[in-house]
């Protein structure tokens, strides 16, 4: 497993052997991060469920300024901590060894991404319900396509959902930022690939 792009392109990533941790595709993983190109300099983000950390790790290489990761196995914790050594970024990461729905609701970021273990559904709802009180801008969470996830969960409104082969992506915002009437659009791109955007015109990037 690799960075994919950025200040730590094609840097190689340490990863935990066995099925219990799900990395997220590199497909996937570089598709979510063209798609947030315009907001990552300067971000915070979370990656929560992190796993090994690649999610976090990419969003670091593509420019933001400090990174949360959320991963309650402690092995798995001092992996990603491990990672980060390795490309020398500590300084810029916080490494969190804990459930992610407990840990969201005190922290504040601009984007968060969520990944729970597929067969633990509730955690979704756990956690973005973790996310009401104080909303970041903009929250992606990684599901498959057999789990439908809810079109708003308080504030958060669904404003883009991403499939790609047997995982999805559902993109959320706070509703003062969706506040116009949007209608859904799907539109494949590329083979296995479909993408559903509630937009009349796209919601410009923040």
């Amino acid at each position: 497993m690799r960075v994919i792009a950025g200040e730590f392109r094609s840097r190689k990533l340490q990863s935990m052997p066995g099925t219990e941790v799900r990395p997220t595709p590199d497909r996937l993983r570089e598709t979510l991060f063209n798609i947030l190109a315009a907001e990552m300099p300067g971000a915070v983000f979370v990656d929560a469920y992190a796993g090994t950390g690649s999610v976090g790790i990419e969003a670091l290489s593509r420019g933001a300024r400090h990174v949360i990761f959320i991963e309650k196995d402690r092995a798995t914790a001092d992996l990603i901590k491990s990672n980060l050594s390795s490309l020398r970024a500590l300084s810029r990461a916080r490494v969190i060894c804990g459930s992610g729905a407990i840990h969201l609701s005190g922290i504040a970021a601009d984007i968060v991404f969520i990944d729970p273990p597929y067969p633990k559904e509730k955690e979704y709802a756990a956690a973005m319900h973790a996310l009401e009180r104080n909303p970041p801008r903009l929250v992606i969470a990684q599901h498959s396509i057999r789990f439908a996830l809810e079109e708003a969960y308080g504030p958060l409104r669904r404003t883009r959902y991403l499939r790609q082969s047997d995982n999805a992506l559902s993109f959320y915002k706070p509703r003062s930022e969706t506040a116009q009437a949007e209608t859904p659009r799907a539109e494949t791109t590329q083979a296995e690939t479909t993408q559903v955007e509630t937009t009349q015109a796209e919601t410009p990037a923040d």
